[in-house]
């Protein structure tokens, strides 16, 4: 993207987000509670931070099995300041998210907390299976409705199987039976889709992918616009696009402190976003009570972006570009690998290379991988490029990756047998 470019989408951001029109959406935060944000013109509010239910700890480090005793902690924590709004998926942690937010929620009165999940259209083969996958998940989730639930993950061919076997009309009878509240969708395809899905039917409400890297480089921008246009509240996802904008480079981590030296990269990143007027809930997937912690100090004392910090964020974006290596998000839409690539893992720790400059951590860490699941395994089926919500060339990359690796670890011989400290460097 050339920076002309860049600052012309960071100029649009300052129009559609005018301080006085954000004071009217919130109600002030109170007791250290995060702020609130009206539902379109009803008393309903909700947090401007949710808990997103697809990182949660775990038992073991990449496993599926949450951690129970650290997650109700978080919970705990999350309800007394008031981050009361939990999303959660039928395929998260392994299909455990659900069952979680059941046993964890369930400690408190219903009417306390609201609820989120959806239809993964992904794994629909017949029309029953909407009677099936639904009512499985009230039960896990032990619920007697959703108050947000959502078409999942609606791209180009899921929405043409969402068509196909009326999901529409499913999911409407049962908002219709007050067991959907509020009925949407999460997107993950171009502007151009979105206005067919919007045209196609009355939704209360969007998720999409949004933050300061996508809002041009992910087309994020036009897709806010057309629900915004369209009178239709946006629930934010990959606010820190999985991770990578909490940690970038040094370079562009220095320009921010040098701003802020209190803020956190990563509160920068939601106050990108909850700037945005037509947002409703920033998602953050909070592994960690100090990922908690941050949140919630940036959302009870939120300050909407000035033309000066949108200044530096656009210094600090230029310079995190230059190091930018994959776009994933870890979001593991691509897993499991039928050959058993460790995708996302592989592509965390060269994404971890290409901003630290430490190949000998690399060699290192991908060396550590079980040669079954390295890169070299890929066959090229092609099942990944399918599920990707951020159209990676999985494969090409897969390929550079193991390339790389070969490269650098020939070199780590040589110097080794050499005596040689320059690869360690």
């Amino acid at each position: 993207m050339k920076r002309r470019d860049f600052l012309k989408g960071m100029m649009t951001v300052a129009a559609l987000a005018p301080v006085s029109r954000l004071a009217a959406a919130e109600t002030k935060s109170a007791d250290g509670k995060v702020v609130r944000r009206k539902y379109r013109d009803t008393d309903l509010t909700v947090p401007l931070l949710g808990f997103g239910m697809m990182r949660l700890p775990r038992r073991a480090q990449g496993g599926p099995e949450i951690d129970y005793d650290a997650a109700a902690k978080m919970f705990d924590r999350a309800m007394k300041a008031g981050c009361n709004y939990f999303d959660t998926a039928y395929m998260y942690h392994g299909g455990l998210s659900e069952r979680c937010a059941g046993d964890l929620l369930s400690r408190y009165p219903r009417e306390s907390y609201f609820l989120t999940s959806k239809m993964p259209l992904g794994m629909l083969r017949k029309e029953e299976d909407l009677e099936r996958i639904f009512n499985d998940q009230l039960k896990k989730c032990k619920t007697p409705y959703f108050d947000f639930y959502m078409f999942h993950n609606v791209s180009e061919n899921s929405w043409k199987k969402a068509v196909r076997f009326k999901v529409y009309d499913f999911l409407s009878k049962k908002k219709a039976e007050g067991k959907i509240r509020r009925l949407g969708f999460s997107f993950h395809d171009t502007p151009e889709l979105l206005k067919k899905v919007v045209a196609a039917h009355k939704w209360d409400f969007a998720q999409i992918q949004l933050n300061y890297l996508d809002w041009t480089l992910y087309r994020s921008k036009e897709q806010y616009e057309i629900l915004t246009k369209n009178n239709i509240p946006v629930i934010v996802m990959e606010p820190l696009r999985g991770g990578a904008l909490a940690s970038l480079n040094p370079e562009a981590t220095k320009i921010l402190k040098a701003a802020d030296p209190n803020a956190s990269n990563a509160a920068w990143a939601f106050r990108y976003v909850g700037s945005l007027p037509n947002v409703l809930v920033v998602l953050s997937g909070m592994t960690k009570m100090e990922h908690l912690e941050d949140n919630i100090k940036t959302f009870s004392d939120f300050r909407p972006l000035t033309d000066a910090d949108r200044k530096v964020l656009d210094r600090a974006l230029v310079a995190y570009r230059k190091s930018l290596a994959v776009p994933c998000t870890d979001c593991r839409y691509c897993m499991p690998c039928p050959a058993g690539v460790e995708i996302p893992k592989i592509f965390g720790l060269y994404n971890q290379y290409k901003l630290s400059g430490n190949r000998f951590l690399f060699v290192n860490n991908y060396g550590a991988i079980d040669e079954d699941s390295r890169a070299d395994a890929c066959v090229g089926c092609g099942k990944c490029l399918k599920a990707c919500p951020q159209k990676i060339k999985i494969p090409d990359e897969l390929k550079k990756i193991g390339d790389t690796y070969k490269r650098m670890a020939g070199r780590r011989r040589a110097a080794v047998d050499g005596c040689c400290e320059e690869f360690f460097a």
